[in-house]
């Protein structure tokens, strides 16, 4: 990861950044509840079919990649940079988010016996490198039929790959095409998830993909339209139909995070349009961006608060002292000693996950401050 000092954020959307950085935040309060036994309803995933609040954090930050995506890339495309420099670039970056995802995988323990290949970061990687790839060499109007035809494969790959034992078109844990062809690719290399299959199996990619040219797609539309009131009314439009079209198609494919079927991606493509549109509107139109302060200090280090929040969070839990005589975990002593008799066990659960969020706020806030942005 390289420091980038100085950076000019007059040429940015603040929106794109408060956006990322509020999936951040999100990521960071899923991650790390006080206690795992009592999360916070909101911020609990769907135990397989359906959605939660918690279900949306990552397909919201593939969203915003795609977004972000377009206007990284777009001077290059444009002025016609030496495309093999532009490439090594991208594939250095990729490679260096695959690689922090497998140390993250295996921190602390570094147990290869129990190797988990796939992630959050490797498939951000695989989706930012395919996805740039297709950007600098395709027009809007492929980009989008590439979106929606990855969509139609990955419903026809569940539908009609045959898992042995069970009928076509199951989707029930361990049941389905893609844990099936996932341990096909992956076996021995899914950790705890061997069994119950890979949440960001390779497999499942696919519509993940479909997912950040759906961002894509939205920053070309941004570049195209000047008048910010009628471009986010447009984009908070398309969103509800994209929204409503993933609840209908939950009839015939089950809405599941796990298997990031197709109509998931449809769902929350819809659901991360109207929140950015709302964004767009509100801080760059409006240019009413107090509120947004601490979300766009989160992602304008995303993948640092990231990184360094997981790894911390691992660490706090190998961390034990003794009172009264009692065995405690750092983290169990600060739920059940100072916030359980306040808040109670939900929400001492979630006023741990906020607190450990405001912390890293505030040591990010420290590094914007003094215009320290570290990137990948």
């Amino acid at each position: 990861m390289s420091k980038v000092i100085g950076t000019n954020l007059k040429q940015r959307l603040a929106s794109i950044d408060a956006f990322r950085g509020l999936t951040i935040a999100g990521m960071i309060i899923v991650l790390n509840p006080g206690s795992w036994k009592y999360v916070y309803p909101a911020f609990k995933h769907a135990d397989w079919h359906g959605w939660t609040i918690a279900d949306l954090v990552f397909p919201f930050f593939l969203f915003i990649v795609g977004v972000s995506i377009t206007f990284s890339l777009s001077k290059i495309k444009i002025e016609s940079f030496e495309k093999k420099e532009v490439y090594l670039k991208i594939i250095k970056r990729s490679v260096i988010l695959f690689l922090l995802g497998l140390f993250i995988n295996s921190f602390p323990d570094f147990n290869f016996q129990q190797f988990r290949i796939m992630g959050v970061l490797q498939r951000i990687a695989i989706c930012y490198l395919i996805v740039s790839i297709l950007f600098l060499n395709t027009k809007y109007e492929s980009q989008a039929i590439i979106a929606v035809s990855l969509l139609l494969i990955y419903w026809a790959i569940m539908e009609w790959v045959h898992v042995p034992g069970y009928p076509f078109g199951s989707y029930g844990k361990g049941e389905n095409a893609a844990n099936y062809l996932d341990r096909f690719v992956l076996s021995g290399f899914m950790g705890y998830y061997e069994k119950l299959g890979e949440p960001e199996g390779f497999i499942s990619t696919l519509p993940s993909l479909s997912l950040t040219l759906f961002g894509v797609l939205t920053g070309h539309f941004i570049k195209a339209k000047k008048e910010i009131k009628n471009s986010a009314s447009i984009m908070f439009g398309v969103g509800v139909l994209l929204f409503l079209l993933g609840l209908v198609w939950d009839y015939w494919l089950p809405v599941n995070k796990n298997l990031w079927t197709s109509s998931f991606t449809v769902l929350t493509g819809g659901l991360g349009l109207i929140l950015f549109s709302i964004f767009y509107y509100v801080i760059d139109g409006l240019n009413y961006q107090k509120f947004a302060k601490p979300f766009v200090v989160l992602g304008m280090n995303a993948i640092t608060v990231y990184v360094l929040s997981i790894v911390t969070a691992k660490i706090i839990k190998l961390l034990t002292f003794t009172s009264n005589g009692t065995l405690y975990h750092a983290r169990s002593w600060a739920y059940e000693n100072i916030l359980l008799s306040i808040f109670g066990n939900n929400g001492a659960s979630l006023a741990y996950a906020l607190i450990y969020c405001a912390i890293w706020c505030g040591i990010m806030w420290i590094l914007y401050y003094k215009k320290i942005f570290i990137k990948v």
